[in-house]
């Protein structure tokens, strides 16, 4: 098969030298089984080239194994690669296939394997070498025969100096080696790739063609283009989507790439241009652009908040129960997401942490509603009492109701309270807990057994009454 129709099948768009030396590269050794290492930047294309390489060569009819040694955590890349056996390790409930029992007859890409760890590597070269492989936790070995293709956006000559990289793998890997060249070395290239995926991305978004000007070309063509092909996919996909005239300028182009102006901050918004309505308006369409600037600003801004709120209200739910020490929260040194929602009793009533309360400002109160029915409680002094778990109190058999009201438990707990003899004598001081008896059978004969005005009044919140007169009522 000849370049031009390789190009085709492939869609190896461009006309360069660079790209022409790569394909006539891959041409000669598909139909072998030799190694090849696949060397250049990130958004290369060097997954297409590996996929040229198998669907050129005898094994085109077996499959294709892609495996990411640079996803894969290092305690469990062994197991992948080489499969384990049941009982391997902790959680190897079944026996595992490895990547290259499932490649065998086939090919296996390995993309970065600049990231692999030492210790695979050892076992990598033996597979390399012999095609013998053993499975994690077993003793017997197994004969693969699968053809490699490995690939790295590191200079790995580099990694072996270095020593992160063990030198006899880098010779096995690279007994072919195709350095696929960056985009910016070849600058001819820009453009057609461009207008390859603009017309894709016009068809499936039924978006008009658009046409690039002078200077927009120029634009593409001596652009850096950090992020290589995918970077230029990219832009033309913003561009077939987002820009509503049909001639692209240079200037409607610079806010899409990233290090150029001010579109370079990460936090750029993507510019909209006006539709032909809107120019017909005159003057209005400028100001109509900024008003949809602004409402994306706000938007984005809005999702951030609420991404923010969700995880700290996770981050409360899940320490539901936990006491700190008074002088920790007053401190504000709380291990993890406890400075911000703590609350600490104090004589004045509950107070939040600085950044509780910077927060409660920001989101207006919706944190300070949720505080209110989670309450991290800090004991005046010494150690938190453990609390005792919940007792379902059976109804009286002559009672005619399932459950008594909420006015008749406050009356019942305050009935107790003043018959409770610890507090009847007069030579003892009475314990912090009987005087918060006492404090608030004083404040709910005051009120006429109210709760919200009793609560009001001892500076805590009627949910922490309720509970403390359910405790009461318990200890009685």
């Amino acid at each position: 098969m000849d370049r031009a129709s390789i190009q085709e099948r492939f869609g190896i768009v461009g006309t360069s030298d660079a790209i022409k030396n790569v394909i006539d590269q891959a041409r000669q050794v598909a139909d072998t089984d030799i190694t090849v290492l696949l060397q250049g930047e990130s958004g290369v294309g060097k997954e297409l080239i590996a996929q040229a390489l198998h669907e050129l060569s005898m094994r085109r009819h077996e499959q294709m194994v892609v495996v990411n040694c640079g996803a894969i955590p290092e305690g469990l890349i062994e197991s992948e690669l080489f499969g384990a056996e049941k009982g391997a390790y902790t959680g190897a409930v079944e026996e595992r296939v490895g990547y290259f029992e499932e490649a065998d007859e086939g090919t296996i890409f390995l993309d970065e394997i600049g990231e692999m760890p030492k210790n695979a590597q050892v076992r990598l070269l033996r597979v390399l070498e012999t095609g013998q492989f053993t499975r994690v936790g077993a003793s017997q070995q197994q004969q693969v025969d699968a053809r490699i293709v490995a690939a790295t956006n590191k200079d790995l000559a580099e990694e072996v100096q270095k020593g992160t990289f063990r030198k006899d793998l880098y010779y096995r890997l690279s007994t072919v080696l195709i350095d696929i060249p960056p985009l910016r070395e070849r600058a001819d290239d820009v453009l057609p790739i461009f207008e390859t995926f603009l017309h894709e991305f016009s068809q499936e978004y039924n978006s008009s063609r658009k046409q690039l000007t002078t200077d927009a070309e120029d634009l593409l063509e001596t652009y850096r283009w950090p992020g290589n092909v995918r970077e230029l996919r990219n832009i033309a996909e913003q561009v077939a989507v987002l820009m509503r005239t049909e001639e692209v300028s240079a200037d409607d182009l610079r806010p899409l790439l990233r290090d150029i102006g001010q579109a370079s901050a990460s936090t750029g918004l993507m510019r909209v241009e006006p539709g032909p309505e809107d120019q017909a308006s005159g003057g209005g369409a400028e100001d109509d652009l900024r008003q949809r600037e602004l409402l994306y600003r706000a938007i984005l801004e809005m999702r951030m908040d609420m991404r923010d709120l969700k995880e700290r209200i996770d981050s409360l739910m899940s320490n539901v129960g936990v006491v700190v020490p008074r002088e920790v929260a007053e401190r504000g040194d709380f291990p993890g997401d406890y400075d911000d929602f703590v609350v600490v009793n104090s004589e004045d009533g509950p107070t939040a942490p600085r950044g509780h309360r910077e927060r409660d400002r920001r989101h207006g109160g919706e944190v300070d509603s949720m505080m209110r029915d989670v309450i991290y409680e800090v004991e005046e002094s010494g150690p938190a009492r453990p609390t005792r778990p919940r007792r379902d109190r059976p109804s009286p058999p002559d009672s005619e109701a399932p459950s008594s009201t909420e006015a008749e438990a406050d009356t019942t707990a305050e009935a107790k309270i003043e018959t409770d003899p610890a507090t009847e004598t007069p030579d003892e001081l009475p314990t912090l807990e009987e005087s918060e008896k006492q404090l608030i059978s004083r404040a709910l004969k005051q009120f006429d057994g109210n709760r919200r005005k009793t609560a009001e009044a001892l500076g805590i919140s009627e949910r922490t009454l309720y509970r403390k007169l359910k405790d009461i009522d318990e200890d009685l």
